[in-house]
């Protein structure tokens, strides 16, 4: 009985001794998992989207709905988190009814758009007019445009990598702001051509939008009524054209942005890059990949209904036009998998570059699904190369 009894004893201290030790490691973790749970709670509680997405759609969809119900209280901390300022209680309180109009938009699009997170972002207190006016600006291609412009040659499609980032290769300058302004076309444009100034000369120089917003008013030859013009609009093929005939561009620095139309100050004597020749690629998205691995980052209209409420993640919307692009934007990566919580699957996307500043999306860029012409992202894509060019490092 006294050996039983000391093996029951034995045994006792051991299972003590291994919930000890078990202890020891989980209360650190249970702690981290407790304050890491506050935290996200706080980061909720004045807003109702989770800016840290690691909850699928009908999580945010939750969210949504709690945050309509305290509407007020999330448009105080929306004010604050933006810097917002309004002239007077009256347009204070049209922009608060904007604000729960955009969050019921943000709910149906999260509705129809499942792998991506939408929400409050800095235009949530725009109206749809305004943000078109303002925030987007690619002017509607003439039919004519891809018979026009030379195709690029068709590419092999065979050992593309499964995952491809320019921004790692330092052929992408940081993220750019067009202010309200309808200008995207000019960031898509100079975007793809500091990229090929980078894949001929090695050197990232910002180059001037300004320039363009100011300069260019290059028109289509067969519709002389479209015209890029400055913050009304424009397209990045005629940008092109525009760059070809004038010379070039100048470095950012040297023609800052404004975000306002001003009279052209080009200084043909301080070129930055040069345009050789540019491109239309095919609409097929294994040809979209193989053009920008070779070319470099390419510039791509798209139809930007679902970004005034993007907040993160891979867009992917079940219904989104093709036809009606109103953006440009600039391709410069792709991945294999991205998480797409609604189809329970990794999901091939698009890395894009924006031009509404690092604090919006995801730094300022914007993921969208690959392979199925969401949003008509192949239907409008351009490459450029850039020509030789004696400059002096500044």
């Amino acid at each position: 009985m006294h050996t039983v009894a000391k093996e029951r004893m034995s045994s006792v201290e051991m299972i003590t001794g291994i919930l000890s030790l078990a202890l020891l490691f989980l209360v650190p973790t249970i702690t981290a998992h407790v304050h890491e749970a506050s935290s996200d709670l706080n980061a909720v509680l004045p807003n109702p989207i989770r800016e840290v997405t690691d909850m699928d759609g009908e999580g945010v969809i939750d969210d949504l709905r709690r945050g309509l119900l305290n509407a007020e209280a999330h448009f105080a901390h929306f004010v604050k988190k933006f810097n917002k300022e309004y002239s007077g209680a009256e347009e204070h309180a049209r922009r608060f009814s904007i604000f729960k109009k955009n969050l019921h938009k943000a709910l149906r699009h999260q509705k129809l758009d499942r792998d991506a997170i939408h929400g409050i972002n800095k235009f949530s207190d725009l109206t749809e007019e305004e943000f078109h006016e303002q925030y987007l600006g690619l002017t509607t291609p003439p039919r004519s445009l891809s018979q026009r412009t030379q195709p690029a040659p068709i590419l092999p499609t065979d050992d593309l990598p499964p995952d491809f980032d320019w921004r790692e290769l330092g052929a992408v300058t940081p993220v750019k702001n067009q202010g309200a302004c309808g200008s995207c076309w000019t960031f898509s444009t100079t975007g793809a051509m500091e990229g090929a100034n980078f894949m001929k000369t090695g050197k990232l120089i910002s180059l001037s939008e300004q320039q363009l917003v100011d300069c260019d008013h290059e028109c289509d030859s067969s519709e002389p009524d479209v015209c890029d013009s400055g913050c009304n609009g424009g397209l990045m093929t005629t940008a092109y054209q525009y760059a070809l005939k004038a010379g070039g561009l100048q470095r950012e620095e040297d023609y800052p942005y404004t975000g306002i139309d001003g009279s052209c100050k080009f200084d043909n004597t301080k070129v930055a890059a040069m345009v050789a020749n540019f491109s239309t690629v095919s609409i097929d998205e294994d040809q979209i990949a193989a053009n920008l691995v070779k070319n470099g980052p390419l510039a791509v209209g798209i139809n930007a209904a679902f970004m005034q409420t993007y907040v993160g993640g891979v867009s992917c919307p079940y219904v989104c036009n093709k036809q009606n692009l109103d953006h440009g934007v600039l391709l410069v990566g792709y991945g294999a998998a991205g998480y797409a919580p609604g189809r329970l699957k990794n999901k091939p996307f698009w890395i894009i570059k924006n031009s509404w500043g690092p604090d919006w999306g995801e730094d300022g860029y914007y993921k969208l699904c690959r392979g199925h012409n969401v949003c008509g992202i192949n239907t409008m894509v351009s490459t450029v190369a850039a020509a030789n060019i004696q400059t002096d490092d500044h």
